[in-house]
């Protein structure tokens, strides 16, 4: 179990500090349905990563060898994984706003402050299911506990503690807002801005760093 925990805890930190949903519970936090709807969207946010890591780690891991090990083209799908995330990285490095430039923000930024808890619920698990860049990561967080475990009740903790960790950077808002109250408005606000201006390029660096890693350890599994 540890060793699958150890190897997914790295693409858990990846996901951990993805800019987009950060940015999304922040403005939650300072909209007119505060913490029902941070609330609703850090739960979607966890249930979903959840779901999405054990479902990989349950569908690659059934096709283990007879020793337990995982297939021999478990570690082509890590390679892949590797090169898609290192494509990502380029594509959002090459899309970052110019100096000086304003960046591009989604549509659903401006509606927030209408959002319902199902709303809120249903645009987090947009976000960690659906989005390319955080579904890859998941999907290789999957794929990295599968690799390492094709005990099911190992897998099933080791989604659990990936989506933990992965829910932190959700979290961490939500608790500086109900431990500060309104004195939290102006480091949160200072928060989001950074998050939006800086998100294509702290995306590119972290796809790149992951996609590395995950190549590397699929050509070492080879």
């Amino acid at each position: 179990m540890g060793s699958a925990i150890g190897q997914s805890l790295p693409v858990a930190v990846g996901v951990l500090i993805s800019p987009l949903p950060i940015v999304a519970v922040v403005l939650m936090l300072v909209s007119r349905r505060a913490t029902v709807n941070a609330t609703a969207f850090l739960l979607g946010w966890f249930l979903s990563i959840t779901v999405v890591a054990l479902l990989v780690a349950v569908l690659v891991g059934s096709a283990s060898t007879d020793d337990g090990g995982p297939p021999a083209w478990a570690a082509w799908v890590k390679i892949v994984l590797g090169v898609l995330l290192v494509l990502l990285a380029v594509k959002q490095w090459r899309g970052r706003p110019r100096a000086g430039a304003e960046p591009e923000t989604p549509q659903w930024m401006q509606a927030i402050d209408a959002f319902t808890p199902v709303r809120a619920f249903g645009l987090a698990v947009l976000l960690s299911a659906v989005n390319p860049k955080n579904l890859l990561l998941v999907v290789s967080g999957g794929a990295a506990i599968a690799s390492a475990s094709s005990d099911t009740t190992e897998q099933v903790v080791a989604s659990i503690v990936f989506a933990l960790v992965a829910s932190i950077g959700v979290a961490v808002p939500v608790g500086v807002q109900l431990a500060a109250g309104e004195r939290a408005g102006a480091v949160l606000d200072d928060l989001k801005g950074w998050m939006v201006q800086n998100n294509a390029v702290i995306m590119a660096v972290l796809l790149l760093v992951l996609g590395a890693k995950m190549v590397g350890d699929g050509i070492s599994a080879i």
